[in-house]
């Protein structure tokens, strides 16, 4: 995993989902941004960046790449994915929202195979705070330090950066995983990577109902993680059975527990981990203080 200012940076697609203003704020964060992708626009310029028609090109023209954000519509995310896996780009962040479960289960029997990590789909991407950032995430929320954050969520990862920063708790890693039904990286290798970091002395971990992701981080923390852990659970005050649009599509299933994907039941694997549960996100500063003493 390269997520050093040094490493190059390519943007497949210029659609809704990325701005000149998200451009410029990775630009101005000292984010190494090469050139754009965007098939028939070949030699032009967009939001100053120069586009190419294929990433083969733009890996002749500049070399190894070491991330790609995707921005393309969800229908052709696949196909860009695939794209930058055939050119030996090994970290994809998807920003696009709503990719096909078929796609996605594809691409990431891909991915596996070419060792690649993929953050996403429906995710604002990651910040190192004063180093780089990838992706969407205002940076102004941020300060360097030492508390990481792995959120399902995407604006909610900002709020409690932002509680953070207020309470004078800087952050080391903040990664959005993405809330669509079937996403990349998970919990557990994020909780695992923030475990090994060495600029990471605690983790904020953010949930929100659908699927069975955070009961999974639960049992895997009590299992497995040395350093303190912090969790959010968005949604508590749902109505029972209603789900979050990205998130609710697999937690339907004939023969599982009434309670499978609320937030009832994250709360209480959370609860059984022992793991320090906000009731808010401006909680989650005087509860990551306390784990820390």
């Amino acid at each position: 995993m390269n997520l050093m200012p040094d490493s190059k940076v390519l943007i497949q697609g210029f659609s809704e989902f990325i701005s000149a203003t998200h451009i410029a704020q990775m630009k101005a964060y000292g984010t190494n941004l090469v050139a754009g992708v965007n098939p028939g626009y070949g030699g032009q310029q967009l939001y100053n960046l120069l586009v190419f028609d294929l990433v083969e090109e733009v890996i002749e023209e500049f070399g190894e790449i070491d991330t790609t954000i995707i921005c393309v519509h969800p229908y052709q995310v696949l196909d860009a994915a695939l794209e930058a896996i055939a050119s030996d780009i090994r970290q994809l962040i998807i920003i696009s929202p709503g990719v096909p479960p078929l796609d996605m289960v594809e691409l990431l029997r891909k991915a596996e195979a070419k060792e690649t990590l993929v953050v996403g789909p429906n995710s604002p991407g990651i910040i190192v705070p004063g180093k780089i950032l990838l992706g969407t995430q205002p940076s102004e929320f941020y300060t360097p330090g030492s508390v990481g954050i792995v959120s399902r969520s995407s604006t909610l990862i900002y709020e409690v950066a932002w509680e953070l920063t207020k309470a004078d708790f800087g952050q080391s890693i903040s990664v959005s995983i993405g809330s669509d039904a079937i996403v990349g990286s998970s919990f557990l290798q994020w909780l695992q990577i923030l475990d090994e970091d060495e600029n990471t002395e605690a983790i904020v971990v953010v949930g929100q109902p659908g699927g069975g992701s955070e009961e999974v981080a639960a049992q895997y923390i009590a299992e497995a993680i040395d350093k303190p852990v912090i969790a959010y659970i968005a949604g508590t005050q749902a109505p029972a059975g209603k789900h979050w649009r990205q998130t609710g599509t697999l937690a339907a299933v004939i023969g599982r527990d009434p309670d499978f994907g609320t937030a009832k039941s994250k709360l209480a694997a959370f609860k059984q981990a022992h793991v320090p549960v906000a009731e808010r996100p401006s909680q989650i500063p005087e509860l990551v203080k306390k784990a820390l003493k």
